[in-house]
C-alpha cells in the first residue's frame, strides 16, 4: 500500500490528482519550476520541491531530478498526470530502476503504442479495423507516392512516433506530397526526436469516438463506455461529451470490444484510452491508444460515478478491478468544455496575460478541474489549457442547458480564452442535433459571430460580477477545496453526489503552511 505519491506534473490535473490522494489519506509531493511555484498545486501538496532549471526539459522532463525529488522525499509511487513524461517509457524503466512505482502501464506497451506503425501491426492481428495505409515507415518519397497510388487520395502523412496533431498533414494531391512529406518529417524530428512517417488514408468528416479502458495485474479488463471527442482545432479536443450522439447500442458493444482487443494485444495494464475514427457509414478505424490517464476523464467520471485516479492507484498497488464488464452502468449526460488560453479569433493561437479575475461557475452537477488563480501569469512556456469546465444532465439536452449557464456564470479575464467559442458550439444546431464531427470549426465557426452575438451576454456578466466584488469583496482562493460549486446539492429529479472528506486540517508544505480540509466529490450515478 502507497503512503507517498509525486505527482509530476502541473496544472489543473497535478491539483486533480492530490485531491484524490488526500481523500484517500496519502500524502502528496509536489515539484514545480520557479515560474509555477505560487501555484495551486505547489500551494496545496503535503510537500513541494523547487525543481532546478529554467526551460521544461531542465525540470518537469528532467528524469533524474524528478526520481532524485522522489528519493529524497521517500515517495512510493509517481503519478505522471498526462503530457510531460506520462508516455515516455525510459520514465516508466527508471521509476522501476529507484524501486518506485510508476501508476501507468509497463514500459513495453507505453512504446508499443507509442510507435503508430507497430501499433497498426498489432491491431491488424488482434482483428481492429485500421484505415488503409502503410505497416511500416516510408523512407523515400518514391515509396510514399506509390502507396498514396494504392490507397487513394486524399492521405494522411503522420508521425510513427507520436500523435496530438503533430508530424500530420493533409495531402490531396501528387503534386502537394513532396512539401508534405519534408514539413512532416521535419516536425516530428522537433516534437519527437524520431523523424519517421508512414501514410494511411485520409477519411472525409469522420468522428472521434474514444473508450476508456482499464486493466489490472490479474488479466482483468473493462471499458467504461465513450467519449466523442470531435470538436476539435488542429487535431486536438476542445469538447468532450458521453455519451457519443451519434453511437448507436449495436455499435458501441462492438467498439468496446474492440478497444479491450486492442489493449489486450500489448498486454496493457491501468488506464488506457484506444482512440477510433468513425466515418458516416458507421465503419470505425483504429486511430492510436494513449497508454495514460485522459484530460477528458472527468466526463467518464460523471456518467458512471467512478473516480479513475482512486482507481488508477488501486491497480498500482497491485489490487484486482472490482467489478466485471456487466456489473458497470453508466447514467445521464456529462459535457466537457476545455477552457484554453487561446483567441478564437485569430485561429486559437495561444494567448498570454495576467489572470485578473477568476470566477468558475458553481452549482449542482458543475464541476471545475481547475489549476489557475487571479494574478497567475499566463505564459507561451507552458500547454494553454487553464481549466476544464464539466457538466452532468440526466439527458442530452439538460446537460447542454446546464453548460450554458455554466459557461454564462464563469468569468476569466486577462487574457483571451475559449470560454466564448464554447458558449457558441453550445447553442450551434449541428451541435445540439449531434449532426458534428471533426471539420465542426472550418465548416461552421465564423469568428465574427462570436464578437457580435457570443460575447454580449458573458461581457455583462463579467461587469457584474466585478461590480459585486468591488462593492461587497471578494473571496480568496482555497486550493484546500477546489471548485466544485454547489455540488452537494441535488436538482429535483437528479441523483446527487456524495461527498467526502479526506486528509486534515493541519498539513503542512515546504512551500508554506495553511489548514483547511480537503474535499473532493465522488459522484455515485450508479444503480
Amino acid at each position: 500500500m502507497f503512503r507517498k505519491i509525486l505527482i509530476a506534473n502541473r496544472g489543473e490535473i497535478a491539483l486533480r490528482v492530490m485531491r484524490t490522494c488526500r481523500e484517500l489519506g496519502l500524502q502528496t509531493v509536489a515539484v514545480c519550476s520557479e515560474s509555477d511555484k505560487h501555484s495551486p498545486h505547489a500551494l496545496y501538496a503535503d510537500e513541494t520541491v523547487l525543481l532546478e532549471g529554467e526551460t521544461i526539459s531542465q525540470t518537469y522532463l528532467n528524469i533524474a531530478q524528478i526520481l532524485q525529488v522522489a528519493r529524497e522525499r521517500q515517495a512510493d509511487a509517481v503519478h505522471p498526470g498526462y503530457g510531460f513524461l506520462s508516455e515516455n517509457a525510459e520514465f516508466a524503466e527508471a521509476c522501476a530502476k529507484e524501486q518506485v512505482v510508476f501508476i501507468g502501464p509497463e514500459p513495453h506497451a507505453i512504446r508499443q503504442m507509442g510507435d503508430k506503425t507497430r501499433a497498426r501491426e498489432l491491431m491488424d492481428k488482434a482483428g481492429v479495423p485500421v484505415p488503409p495505409g502503410a505497416h511500416s515507415s516510408v523512407s523515400t518519397d518514391q515509396q510514399a507516392l506509390e502507396i498514396a497510388r494504392g490507397i487513394g487520395f486524399p492521405v494522411l502523412v503522420k508521425a510513427a512516433a507520436g500523435g496530438g496533431g503533430k508530424g500530420m498533414r493533409m495531402v490531396r494531391t501528387e503534386k502537394e506530397l513532396p512539401g508534405a512529406l519534408k514539413t512532416a518529417r521535419s516536425e516530428s524530428a522537433s516534437a519527437f526526436g524520431d523523424d519517421r512517417i508512414y501514410l494511411e488514408k485520409y477519411l472525409d468528416e469522420p468522428r472521434h469516438v474514444e473508450f476508456q479502458i482499464f486493466a489490472d495485474r490479474h488479466g482483468n479488463m473493462v471499458h467504461l463506455f465513450e467519449r466523442e471527442c470531435s470538436i476539435q482545432r488542429r487535431h486536438q479536443k476542445l469538447i468532450e461529451e458521453s455519451p457519443s450522439p451519434f453511437l448507436d447500442e449495436a455499435l458501441r458493444s462492438e467498439m468496446g470490444d474492440a478497444a479491450l482487443r486492442a489493449a489486450g494485444s500489448c498486454g496493457y495494464t491501468g488506464a488506457g484510452t484506444v482512440e477510433f475514427l468513425v466515418d458516416r457509414d458507421r465503419q470505425f478505424y483504429f486511430l492510436e491508444m494513449n497508454t495514460r490517464l485522459q484530460v477528458e476523464h472527468p466526463v467518464t467520471e460523471m456518467i458512471t460515478g467512478i473516480d479513475l485516479v482512486a482507481l488508477q492507484i488501486r491497480v498500482a498497488e497491485g489490487h484486482p478491478l472490482p467489478w466485471k464488464q456487466h456489473q458497470i452502468r453508466r447514467h445521464g449526460h456529462a459535457i466537457e468544455c476545455r477552457i484554453c488560453a487561446e483567441n478564437p479569433l485569430e485561429q486559437f493561437l495561444p494567448a498570454t496575460g495576467t489572470v485578473q479575475t477568476w470566477r468558475p461557475a458553481a452549482g449542482a452537477n458543475i464541476r471545475m478541474d481547475e489549476g489557475i488563480r487571479a494574478g497567475q501569469q499566463i505564459t507561451a512556456e507552458y500547454d494553454p489549457l487553464l481549466a476544464k469546465l464539466v457538466v452532468y444532465g440526466n439527458n442530452r439536452s439538460q446537460a447542454i442547458a446546464r453548460m450554458i449557464h455554466a459557461l454564462d456564470e464563469t468569468v476569466l479575464t486577462g487574457c483571451p480564452t475559449t470560454i466564448p467559442f464554447c458558449r457558441y458550439v453550445m447553442e450551434h444546431p449541428a451541435f445540439r442535433e449531434g449532426r458534428y464531427h471533426t471539420h465542426f470549426i472550418p465548416e461552421h465557426f465564423i469568428g465574427a459571430e462570436l464578437q457580435n452575438e457570443t460575447l454580449s451576454h458573458p461581457v455583462a456578466i463579467i461587469a457584474g460580477l466585478l461590480h459585486n466584488e468591488n462593492n461587497h469583496g471578494g473571496n480568496s482562493w482555497n486550493p484546500a477545496h477546489g471548485h466544485t460549486g454547489n455540488t452537494h446539492g441535488s436538482t429535483e429529479g437528479e441523483p446527487g453526489p456524495q461527498v467526502a472528506s479526506g486528509g486534515n486540517s493541519s498539513r503542512d508544505s515546504s512551500a508554506g503552511g495553511r489548514a483547511g480540509t480537503a474535499w473532493w466529490v465522488r459522484r455515485k450515478y450508479r444503480s
